[in-house]
């Protein structure tokens, strides 16, 4: 092995252990999850170090500001990191580039070895302080009718869990087709010229530079053409990008889902989704509504009036973004 993982923390692996292990492990990112070992990146090199299960302490998620990101000025992202703290309490940072990388490799040492702790400290203290909070919304005990529907939902609600890969494709169909009912066409044609600008200037590069014109024109041009393709491409039309496509994949995800629920199922196939049961067992729970089908209308109640004036916490609006477009497309009906 041309690069051998190094070893970090107090526990050492016999190499071969580790070579085979880490050729094996199941990757997220830069990093990985073996069967002994954490592999985790270095700033150049994927799963450059290992550090063995015995003397992990905690696995967490870091999100930071790039600099300057609260200034308001530029283009700025959030920065994912997987923090391992281990021996001593010694601490790893490995950057990521997607942060949904960085929760999947969570959920996953979640399940394989439950007993490291996924948040820190002070993700523990707020998630605590946070379930004293939600608690304090419920009542603490359910009309019959009101304990009978959340029975209900939570059989639904357990249901569902068993096709993920469905829930997700009505949640994605949804909001591709809201953002192409949304899109103005004037941009597509925009996003054409500007494909076709590009191409040109990439094409009269190559002739230029074959010619020997000047190597620095060369360059620029062949920049221009990437700033044009890659401005351009992403708000074209393609198979997969426009009406006929969007709003296909949308009937075909509600027939899928259809396919597959009972026929005493809760709710219709274009609302099918855990977190609509999640949000509608909760209603239940703060006691206002007696039935699912009370539930839901205060849901839709609950939808209508989250707009962009609305400030909500992170979980509420990744919950927002999940089902609302599902609500839209629908008219709330």
């Amino acid at each position: 092995m041309i690069f051998a993982p190094v070893r970090l923390g107090e526990t050492s692996l016999n190499a071969e252990a580790v070579a085979a292990d880490k050729k094996s492990c199941k990757r997220f990112g830069p990093c990985g999850v073996g069967k002994e070992a954490l592999f985790l990146n270095s700033y150049f090199i994927d799963r450059r170090y290992y550090v063995a299960f015995s003397s992990v302490r905690r696995v967490f998620k870091r999100v930071a500001m790039s600099q300057g990101g609260f200034s308001g000025q530029g283009v700025f992202g959030a920065i994912p990191y997987l923090v391992v703290q281990y021996d001593g309490g010694k601490e790893k940072q490995c950057t990521f580039k997607r942060e949904e990388d960085v929760d999947a490799m969570l959920a996953y040492i979640g399940e394989v070895h439950p007993e490291i702790p996924t948040l820190s400290v002070g993700g523990e203290q707020r998630l605590e302080q946070k379930a004293k909070e939600e608690a304090a919304r419920y009542l603490s005990e359910l009309t019959s009718d009101a304990q009978s529907a959340k029975e209900e939902l939570e059989k639904a609600q357990k249901f569902l869990s068993g096709y993920p890969e469905l829930t997700e494709q009505l949640s994605k169909a949804a909001r591709a087709k809201r953002v192409n009912q949304h899109t103005n066409p004037a941009y597509r044609w925009v996003a054409l010229a500007i494909v076709l600008a590009g191409a040109a200037a990439l094409v009269y590069g190559i002739i230029s530079w074959r010619n020997g014109g000047d190597f620095g024109m060369y360059f620029a041009l062949f920049g221009f053409a990437a700033i044009f393709f890659f401005s351009g491409a992403h708000v074209l039309p393609t198979a997969k990008n426009n009406k006929k496509a969007v709003a296909r994949a949308w009937e075909e995800a509600q027939a899928n889902l259809a396919h597959v629920l009972p026929d005493d199922f809760p709710l219709p196939a274009r609302y099918a989704h855990p977190v609509v049961l999640t949000r509608m067992i909760r209603i239940l729970r703060e006691g206002r509504a007696q039935s699912a089908d009370e539930a839901l209308e205060v849901l839709k109640s609950d939808l209508k009036a989250l707009n962009a004036d609305v400030q909500v916490s992170q979980e509420e609006y990744d919950e927002v973004v999940a089902i609302k477009s599902m609500f839209l497309l629908s008219d709330y009906q």
